[in-house]
């Protein structure tokens, strides 16, 4: 339950509703969307992206000299786990077609369609099959079905959105490729929302203009996923499943052409080489690095390991000066900061409103646009509320929702939802949730062309970790679209290289290389990349931990 010294301005939420509830039902907007020069400016005034040491000079590797997001260019300033003389490349543990690094939605697609154009492939997962953040989408897909919709009106939308920075082609791809996944995950068992006739229900999302949003309830990427993983292991004779054993390096062969990698058991401790005819990279995001010091609605894995990976090899980077933070994490209760609240919630009706109860922007702008509009009003206007630790907040009014689209809509449309919160005693559909801007998506990553490969021969990249699709702002309900166009097209194009594909010896003098160059640069770091797993211990333990293990050498 809410504190009571909040309760004053839950009043004040409840006092307005029913002028808002007018508001909305009379088919106006419910308060004016911005024109463009004030998304321009509330943008570069308050988005965390625009502040003063968000980016820094990159000093080694493909993108030296490029202004990317600084924890971004300290995790690619790092050290290799490895060396490259710990490994006898002339018998590797594993041989493939397809070694796919990441068990999400987009490496189980690329698994899937490999199969099926003839390829065995090795999935290496750092957790379980599954445990990535595709599981954890909720609001739903965008992809152009209706009679008032078409893919190049979803084209625009999506160029719109990523502030035309987008790469054409993979926007094409995107959309063009949209109504052929949804019959795609249907085939393979995804049941989505529909309307009492049978047709497709959809909903806007922030950013589009027409409804385009298929959804699960607010169980979208579960849904998928859980089909996806099916598929998966329904051919174990074709695709193998190494979960806990994580890709941490590549190899290349004397030609530079990428040949497998080299994989770490996080139960054994045990190093694991696998000769690959080409690699597919779909780790994800890196919300577990946590930038800006935000919250994140990320899975406990999502730490940007195939960027590093990636890098080192010699693969450019695109866009990675940007960062998504979605506009609605939750801010109370703090047991589950940065928690997604789907922005489905607001398509369906929802409002965001200020500790006096009134709206202060219009409820579907851009996500970037969105979420500096709630950090002015926090920050800047001092019209938030503050949670007992000190996070700041917004309220979004879901029971309006109720109101607007009848009893029950929530309960049946947002289960998941309403059960997170009536946990913590707060019945969403009866009082608002207290939002705050979570860090939430990868907007760059690898670059890639509509075929997913990348300037590094045999390397391929799909999802999250690919850069380009979105620009520098990603819509709602693109990314679900995105791992399942771009997984299926890894998976087709690595296939047909991989049938053909002749490796040579293989090499790990990159990483020698890349480490030469560091010292070079004059770069003193201890820092160790991947990641793998976020460290959460305080400070303060650490010192300890450290000064016993030292001590303990001493004895």
């Amino acid at each position: 339950m809410y504190p009571e010294f909040m309760h004053d301005s839950l009043k004040k939420v409840e006092a307005t509703r029913a002028r808002r509830i007018e508001l909305e039902r009379s088919g106006k907007n419910v308060f004016p969307p911005m024109s463009a020069e004030e998304r321009e400016d509330v943008l570069k005034k308050f988005h965390p992206d625009y502040k003063a040491d968000s980016r820094r000079t990159i000093r080694v590797g493909p993108n030296k000299g490029e202004v990317l997001t600084t924890e971004v260019a300290d995790m690619l300033e790092s050290h290799t786990r490895i060396g490259a003389a710990m490994f006898d490349l002339s018998s590797p543990d594993y041989e493939t077609d397809l070694l796919i690094v990441g068990g999400g939605g987009a490496g189980c697609a690329a698994a899937i369609v490999g199969r099926e154009h003839g390829t065995k492939s090795i999935i290496s997962t750092k957790l379980r099959l599954g445990d990535a953040n595709s599981m954890m989408s909720q609001g739903g897909m965008q992809a152009a079905v209706t009679a008032k919709d078409s893919p190049t009106i979803h084209y625009l939308d999506a160029l719109g959105g990523g502030h035309f920075d987008n790469k054409a082609d993979l926007v094409r791809a995107l959309t063009e490729d949209g109504p052929e996944v949804v019959k795609w995950l249907e085939d393979l068992g995804v049941v989505w929302d529909k309307n009492p006739d049978g047709s497709m229900y959809v909903l806007h999302g922030g950013g589009t203009s027409r409804k385009r949003m298929h959804s699960c309830r607010d169980y979208t990427g579960a849904i998928i996923m859980r089909t996806l993983m099916d598929e998966v292991r329904n051919h174990p004779d074709d695709i193998q499943i190494l979960e806990f054993m994580p890709t941490i390096e590549l190899f290349l062969d004397e030609k530079g052409r990428c040949a497998g990698g080299v994989l770490y058991n996080l139960e054994t401790e045990e190093y694991f080489t696998v000769k690959a005819k080409a690699v597919i990279i779909a780790t994800g995001g890196y919300g577990r690095l946590h930038i800006r010091g935000f919250d994140t609605t990320n899975h406990y894995g999502a730490t940007g390991d195939g960027l590093v990976m990636a890098y080192r090899a010699g693969a450019n980077l695109l866009y990675m000066d940007s960062v998504q933070y979605h506009p609605t994490g939750a801010s109370f209760p703090e047991q589950i900061a940065g928690f997604l609240i789907t922005e489905k919630i607001r398509g369906a009706g929802g409002q965001p409103l200020n500790k006096s109860g009134e709206l202060f922007v219009w409820p579907r702008e851009p996500r970037d646009v969105e979420s500096a509009a709630f950090i002015r009003e926090c920050l800047e206007r001092q019209n938030g509320i503050q949670t007992p630790s000190g996070r700041w907040g917004v309220w979004l009014d879901s029971p309006v929702i109720e109101v607007i689209q009848g009893a029950g809509y929530i309960n049946k449309n947002f289960p998941a939802m309403y059960r997170q919160f009536i946990r913590y005693n707060i019945d969403i559909t009866k009082e608002p949730m207290l939002v705050y801007p979570s860090l939430h998506y990868q907007n760059g990553g690898v670059e890639i062309n509509d075929r997913c490969e990348t300037n590094v021969k045999g390397l391929y990249v799909a999802g999250e970790a690919s850069g380009g699709v979105h620009g520098r702002n990603r819509l709602m309900g693109n990314s679900v679209l995105d791992y399942n166009v771009f997984g299926r097209r890894a998976g087709r194009y690595a296939a047909e290289y991989a049938r053909t594909a002749v490796l040579g010896k293989l090499s790990l003098d990159h990483l020698t290389a890349y480490e030469e160059e560091l010292q070079k640069a004059g770069i003193v770091t201890d820092r160790i990349a991947p990641v793998l797993l976020p460290s959460y211990t305080p400070e303060e333990v650490k010192k300890r931990q450290f000064t016993a293990h030292y001590e303990g050498t001493l004895r």
